[in-house]
């Protein structure tokens, strides 16, 4: 059995119009060609599907069943057509993402996720919170499509574009004596208590803050360790110590605490826009990472 895609065509357009001229002008074609066709599809079918008489065309049992069939056939293949249309445009499908904790505060994150959900919003966008560390084996592995996380090692089998360099800004207690400076240096922040990560947790805002520290041969007094970052804010506002954290967490504002700059202008963190170097990226990652990295240009 040879059927081809044009013989369903050719047989609904007959069986609609009940007539092989309307039917082979609607096709574009010539009638003489259009009967042949379907006296082949018929042979094919091993049934009549037409029944014709010089005045008529009606439809045979086998021709209704094989009508409903074929229109079948071809919305399947229209909307098989359609959905590979719609991913190599980057307008269905999926997108993997994973984050650390603070990414959804960096403007321009948010703004992308916000504006690429509004413009595709066929796109499944699935989003992992995930620290630095976790995010490499899947990023690797092609779990991930795309991972946003701060300064940490790579292996090779990664590209990264860096999205923000952003100031590192001291959080303290409202009460407390250097909430009213202008500026605090790292040296006054180390004689502190100091609220930090858990170091288990593996977030690069560990390695980012305690190795701009350790740059100053300075070594914090860590009185808690915490898993996430909230916490951290939590627990200063509580006043339970002092801390360190990048300048989009500014985004929130809490009365018993202020954020102060720091003085020492190597006190910066970068995010990181990651992806593996040799999975093939779809059209819809494409358009996340275009729509990130011109967001981040802009902010």
């Amino acid at each position: 059995m040879n059927i081809e895609l044009r013989h369903l065509r050719y047989f609904v357009a007959v069986a609609e119009e009940l007539h092989f001229g309307r039917a082979a002008a609607r096709l574009n074609i010539s009638q003489p060609p259009l009967s042949q066709q379907i006296q082949i599809l018929e042979q094919q079918v091993g049934a009549r599907l037409l029944a014709r008489t010089n005045r008529s065309v009606a439809l045979t049992a086998a021709g209704r069943q094989f009508l409903v069939d074929s229109r079948h056939i071809l919305s399947l293949v229209n909307d098989a057509a359609a959905r590979a249309e719609r991913l190599h445009q980057g307008e269905a499908g999926e997108i993997r993402i994973g984050f650390t904790s603070s990414a959804p505060f960096i403007r321009a994150v948010s703004h992308t996720f916000s504006l690429f959900r509004q413009s595709y919003p066929v796109v499944h966008m699935q989003t992992r919170e995930m620290n630095t560390r976790e995010q490499i084996a899947p990023l690797n592995e092609g779990v991930l499509d795309i991972g946003l996380l701060r300064n940490t090692p790579l292996p090779d089998t990664l590209n990264r574009e860096v999205i923000l360099h952003e100031p590192l800004m001291a959080m303290i207690p409202r009460e407390h004596r250097l909430a009213q400076k202008p500026v605090v240096s790292l040296t006054e922040l180390a004689e502190e208590p100091f609220v930090f990560f858990d170091p288990h947790v593996g977030t690069g805002l560990y390695d980012d803050i305690l190795g701009l520290m350790r740059r100053y041969n300075l070594s914090p007094t860590i009185t808690q360790e915490v898993g996430e970052a909230m916490t951290i804010i939590g627990l200063v506002a509580a006043g339970l110590g002092v801390s360190i954290l990048p300048a989009s967490f500014k985004r929130v504002q809490m009365s018993e605490m202020r954020w102060v700059p720091l003085e020492e202008e190597d006190a910066v963190s970068e995010m990181w826009l990651v992806w593996p170097k040799h999975h093939e990226q779809s059209h819809a990652v494409q358009r996340f990472c275009q729509l990130l990295l011109l967001a981040a240009r802009q902010d």
